[in-house]
């Protein structure tokens, strides 16, 4: 016998739920076109499956209850405490119906649900749009019975999103795990699948029915997310420098540091150009003479550069700290720089007669409050800040930004 339309809390299992949840957000990761896949930031998509199968639990808005009541024929036909000759047919007599409507917040299919744990008799009620309709039918005029059965009720109805928020928990904390593991495993697969038919050895043809765009499913009830927007041209690997690479680079420029606050004397009052040179130097130790300084790179010239095989693999800029402003000037600077295969880049900050602790301080909010920004990454340094930002001509293209604050000897 299937569950009656108007019992709370029954008609399927929360666990059934979630399964399918989990489900739907693995085949829509699934039907995303290719080269949009591979075009799109891994982050991105995940903040965007996060949010569209995340489930929050209703809260109840009970400040805003409201009653009403209307007369109504009541059927007494089988109250055996009533003289009825004939109990084969109706018997009305008056009686008063009284509406309870509890306005409610978020999902409303979530009064189907059965969390884990449960009550033996879950409440009666129906959920109209935004409310809970909790009706009761009396003959006489018991107001004190009425709202003890209505506040009863309400309280299990309470109960029950409590249990089920309870359950949510553990599916929310995992959700964007699970979707960054299912898009990985499917970038890897159509990456070697764009080796296999690249190792070839034949032009690749072109796909005529290419989607060029991408509508996300609507979810109903629920302010839908949208996609990152993406292109859909077809995917090119680029060449990158690698997480271990850029360390090492960063590691260079700070024990370069070291080497300055062992000596203070032979660096005192060298300017910007002064110091980025002994930074140069130490760079070219390690990369063969391919590490410049004022190098024409895209819009303008760069402090810092490096170049493997022609190609572009470390930026950086270099800046004595003047307050707020000269920061945000120089991340302009470097992001007018960067092309679009510059991914990891730098500003080393040199401050010099100034409160060190409180310049930073002020270096994430400054990068937070960027137009570009879009998230902080951790990273373990007092004296460094690591960021997310993207390239000024496009959302989806992702530049890797660590501050690296230094105290130089005035």
């Amino acid at each position: 016998m299937s569950p009656r339309d108007d019992v709370l809390f029954s008609q399927h299992s929360l666990d059934d739920v979630l399964r399918d949840q989990e489900r739907t957000m693995f085949k829509e990761i699934d039907s995303i076109e290719g080269n949009r896949l591979l075009n799109t930031s891994v982050d991105d998509l995940c903040d965007y499956f996060e949010q569209r199968f995340k489930i929050e639990a209703p809260q109840l808005r009970e400040d805003e209850i409201t009653v009403d009541q209307n007369e109504v024929q009541v059927d007494v036909s089988h109250d055996r405490g009533r003289a009825i000759f004939d109990r084969s047919r109706p018997f009305y007599l008056k009686g008063t119906k009284v509406s309870f409507f509890v306005p409610f917040d978020g999902e409303e299919d979530c009064f189907k649900f059965q969390p884990s744990t449960a009550i033996v008799g879950p409440p009666v009620g129906l959920v109209h749009g935004r409310e809970i309709v909790l009706t009761y039918t009396r003959l006489d005029h018991d107001t004190a019975a009425v709202r003890s059965q209505f506040e009863r009720e309400l309280a299990e109805i309470k109960s029950n999103l409590q249990w089920m928020a309870r359950d949510f928990i553990p599916f929310n904390n995992f959700i964007r795990e699970k979707a960054k593991n299912r898009i990985n495993a499917r970038r890897e697969k159509l990456l070697k699948d764009e080796g296999l038919a690249a190792g070839l050895g034949y032009r690749l043809r072109p796909r005529q029915d290419a989607p060029q765009t991408y509508v996300a499913p609507s979810v109903r009830r629920k302010t839908t997310p949208s996609q990152p927007p993406a292109s859909t041209a077809r995917f090119v690997p680029e060449p990158t420098l690698g997480m271990q690479e850029y360390e090492h680079v960063l590691s260079v420029v700070s024990n370069m540091v070291a080497v300055m606050e062992r000596s203070p004397k032979a660096f005192r009052g060298m300017e910007e150009e002064d110091l980025r040179q002994h930074f140069l130097v130490q760079l070219n130790g390690q990369y063969e003479g391919q590490a410049t300084g004022e190098t024409f790179n895209f819009e303008g010239k760069t402090d810092i550069l490096i170049r493997v095989e022609r190609k572009n693999i470390f930026i950086a800029e270099c800046m004595f700290w003047r307050g707020p402003e000269s920061l945000k000037k120089k991340i302009d600077q470097l992001l007018g720089y960067t092309s679009w295969r510059d991914m990891k880049t730098a500003v080393l900050v040199f401050n010099r007669d100034r409160n060190f602790s409180a310049v930073l301080a002020k270096i994430p909010e400054i990068v937070e409050s960027h137009p570009n920004f879009k998230r902080q990454l951790p990273h373990a340094s007092e004296t460094a800040s690591r960021f997310i930002l993207h390239h000024k001509d496009d959302k989806n293209r992702e530049l890797m930004l660590t501050v690296l604050a230094f105290e130089v000897p005035a």
